[in-house]
C-alpha cells in the first residue's frame, strides 16, 4: 500500500510508534487483562498512567511546580467560559482578536467581565498578527487573552505581547508542544488535545496556582480549576483512554529530543512547503512574514475550479485532507509534530508536478 499523508487540522495525524504501542496494548494493558478503556480511573493502574503523562508534560515544557497541569474535558472552547469564571477579579479583560477561535472567546467571555478588544487583524480576514505594545494593554486588565496560533488562518504570534504584570492566557491548541515556550511567562495556557497531543477528548490546563481558588459566584463546581487541581484532574471520571494517548505522545516527543528537537524539525518541514509557494508561478501562501505558522499552511491556486482540482487528484494521491477551512475555501496543509518530513516532501512534488501539467496545458 502507498504510504498515505494525513494533513488535517484536527483530530490530526498521531505518530506511527504510538499508535502501534496503543494498538499493542488495546486488549491487555501491562499484563492485567483489562484494556485502559475499562479500568477505574481510581485503580493504582490507571493513577499511574495519569502521573506519569503529567511527569512526562512537566518535563517537557519545564513546567514549576508553582503551576498545576488539569486534564480536562469539553475541548479548548469549555475554556472560553472557564478562564472568565475562574480569572475575573476586578472585571475587565484584555483579548487580541487574530481568528475564529478568539471572536468566539471573545464572545463568551462578554457573558461574565468586560471585555476590551485591544487589537484585530480581522480588517484583513485575519492574515497577520496586529502589532502590539505595552502601552495597548490595560495594566489592570484582570487578564490578556492570545490565540498563540491561528489553525483556519494560518498565523502565528512572532513574540509575546508586553503585557506587562497582568496574566497571560494563551489558548495553544494548534501549536502546543510545536516550539519553545516559557511557561512563566503565562498566568495560564490550555490546548485541545486533538492536533498535538492525541485524540479529542482532552483539554490541557496549565495554570499558575495563586490564580486558583477565587471564581464568580455561579461557576459551577465542573468549571471551577481548583477543584480539579485539588482532585489531580479526577474529581469525576476523566477521560481515561484520552489521557493514557496523551502520555504515549509525551513520551514519543521526549524519545525525539524534546520540544526545541521538534520545533528545529517543524521549522525545517515549513521552510520547505513556504519556499515552494514563495517560488511558485500558480501556487500562493495567504500569509506573508514573520506571521506565518509552521503547524498550519494555507494555500491558493488562480480559481476554484484549480482548487476542487488539485484537492480532489491530492487526495487521489495519498495526500489527505487537504481542504482548507469552509470559511477561507483553498487548501491547507497541517503539519504538525507527527506529520513526518517525507509527508512535506511528497506534498511539494506533487504541487510540482501538478504545477507542471497545468502550465503545459495553457
Amino acid at each position: 500500500m502507498s504510504p498515505i499523508y494525513n494533513f488535517s487540522a484536527g483530530p490530526a495525524v498521531l505518530p506511527q510508534a504510538v499508535l502501534e504501542k496503543a494498538q499493542a496494548e488495546l486488549v491487555n494493558y501491562q499484563g492485567s487483562g483489562m484494556s485502559i478503556m475499562e479500568m477505574s480511573h481510581r485503580g493504582k493502574i490507571f493513577s499511574g498512567v495519569r502521573d506519569r503523562a503529567e511527569a512526562a508534560l512537566r518535563e517537557l515544557m519545564a513546567i514549576p511546580d508553582s503551576y498545576a497541569v488539569l486534564f480536562l474535558q469539553g475541548g479548548a472552547s469549555s475554556q472560553f467560559s472557564m478562564v472568565p469564571l475562574n480569572l475575573t477579579r476586578g472585571g475587565k479583560a484584555d483579548y487580541v482578536n487574530t481568528g475564529a477561535w478568539s471572536k468566539k472567546a471573545i464572545a463568551e467571555a462578554k457573558r461574565y467581565t468586560q471585555v476590551r478588544v485591544v487589537a484585530s487583524s480581522e480588517d484583513k480576514t485575519f492574515c497577520y498578527i496586529p502589532a502590539l505594545e505595552a502601552s495597548m494593554f490595560d495594566p489592570e486588565a484582570d487578564y490578556v487573552h492570545i490565540t498563540t496560533n491561528n489553525t483556519i488562518y494560518g498565523t502565528v504570534f512572532p513574540e509575546l505581547p508586553p503585557v506587562g504584570g497582568v496574566p497571560l492566557v494563551a489558548d495553544m491548541s494548534s501549536n502546543i508542544l510545536s516550539q519553545v515556550y516559557r511557561v512563566e511567562d503565562f498566568g495560564l495556557i490550555y490546548a485541545g488535545a486533538q492536533k498535538n497531543i492525541g485524540p479529542a477528548g482532552v483539554t490541557i490546563v496549565i495554570v499558575r496556582r495563586d490564580l486558583l481558588g477565587q471564581v464568580l459566584p455561579a461557576t459551577p463546581k465542573m468549571f471551577e480549576y481548583q477543584i480539579h487541581a485539588d482532585n489531580d484532574s479526577m474529581y469525576n471520571t476523566p477521560p481515561t483512554y484520552g489521557i493514557y494517548m496523551a502520555g504515549l505522545v509525551f513520551e514519543w516527543v521526549l524519545s525525539q529530543g524534546g520540544v526545541a528537537a521538534m520545533e528545529a524539525r517543524n521549522r525545517e518541514k515549513a521552510a520547505l512547503l513556504y519556499d515552494f509557494l514563495d517560488g511558485s508561478e500558480l501556487f500562493s501562501s495567504t500569509v506573508q512574514g514573520a506571521a506565518r505558522s509552521i503547524m498550519n499552511v494555507p494555500f491558493l491556486l488562480p480559481s476554484d475550479e484549480l482548487n476542487a482540482q488539485f484537492i480532489a487528484e491530492a487526495d487521489a494521491a495519498g495526500l489527505k485532507t487537504l481542504k482548507g477551512h469552509r470559511s477561507v475555501g483553498g487548501m491547507r496543509a497541517s503539519i504538525y509534530n507527527a506529520m513526518p518530513r517525507e509527508g512535506v516532501v511528497a506534498l511539494v512534488d506533487f504541487m510540482k508536478a501538478f504545477e507542471a501539467k497545468a502550465k503545459a496545458r495553457v
